[in-house]
């Protein structure tokens, strides 16, 4: 039995479940998990479905012909539409710098956990810190020292690095380097970065001293796609964490680490179970 995974976006309007579902009948297929969503503000309808072909008269079609039959129904309802394979998992590609426990998690995740849905294909960093331990895991390690001469090359490479992988998602997990405006536009959507604030507040560094000279008493975690404008992306998680007047900046710190690996792991599922369509400044995710 094959699984897919079609999320589409249009202009909303009438009959576009109906039609979808037809097709689905018509090419043998049933409906596992089916999502949608109206946006009657704005007049636009998004979805999430996953099928698989069990009858005999499907079990030779793929995804490419599935896509085929299915472009004069995309046509129709003007979509913007995505076909993928349910149990291929997406290929992923780590950037890391000094900080390692959302590096940490991932791969323990990756290791431990069957329903894990992303393949880690390698980490690169601007340090050594982590070579050994990514290697333990079997995974190469790209070393790629950032200085303001070499940053161009330095972008160049880890977009050579992701083609040579297949990677086809770049995890920045508190990888403490800007990306340019150029890198920004090359991984829109493909991208996905985790800041240790709850934004959009304390953007930039140093958020949770930011915090701390406020005085605040709900700091938090963001992730959140890559875009050109720093920490703005499209917000894919958040979470928070209560503080108390006792708290200096070191522990809201350590506090936050355990909340920025959660963060993370979970728009990074979502993500990679083709869960999340963007949709201009915000997204909208089928959980």
């Amino acid at each position: 039995m094959s699984r897919y995974i079609l999320k589409i976006d249009c202009p909303e309007r009438m009959g576009i479940v109906r039609s979808v579902s037809n097709f689905m009948y018509e090419i043998g297929c049933t409906v596992l998990e089916a999502a949608e969503y109206a946006d009657l503000e704005n007049q636009r309808f998004f979805a999430r479905w996953e099928f698989s072909n069990t009858s005999e008269g499907v079990r030779d079609q793929g995804l490419d012909q599935i896509s085929e039959k299915f472009k004069s129904l995309a046509e129709q309802f003007d979509m913007r539409w995505d076909l993928y394979s349910a149990t291929a998992k997406p290929r992923v590609l780590i950037a890391v710098s000094q900080h390692g426990h959302c590096l940490n998690d991932l791969l323990y995740r990756w290791k431990e956990e069957d329903s894990f849905p992303a393949e880690i294909v390698g980490v690169i960093s601007n340090h050594e810190v982590f070579r050994s331990k990514v290697e333990w895991h079997g995974l190469p390690f790209y070393y790629l020292p950032v200085n303001a001469q070499n940053k161009p090359e330095q972008e160049n490479k880890i977009l050579e690095i992701m083609e040579e992988s297949k990677a086809e998602l770049l995890v920045l997990a508190r990888y403490m380097q800007i990306l340019s405006d150029g890198m920004c536009r090359s991984l829109q959507g493909r991208a996905i970065n985790i800041h240790h604030s709850f934004l959009p507040s304390f953007k930039g560094a140093k958020p949770y001293h930011q915090a701390h000279a406020r005085g605040v008493k709900i700091s938090g975690a963001t992730a959140h796609y890559v875009t050109s404008d720093l920490d703005e992306g499209p917000i894919i998680e958040q979470d928070v964490q209560r503080h108390e007047h006792n708290h200096d900046s070191s522990k809201m710190a350590r506090m936050g680490k355990n909340i920025e690996t959660l963060v993370l792991a979970r728009a990074i599922y979502w993500h990679c179970q083709r869960r999340v369509i963007l949709d201009g400044n915000r997204t909208i995710i089928f959980k």
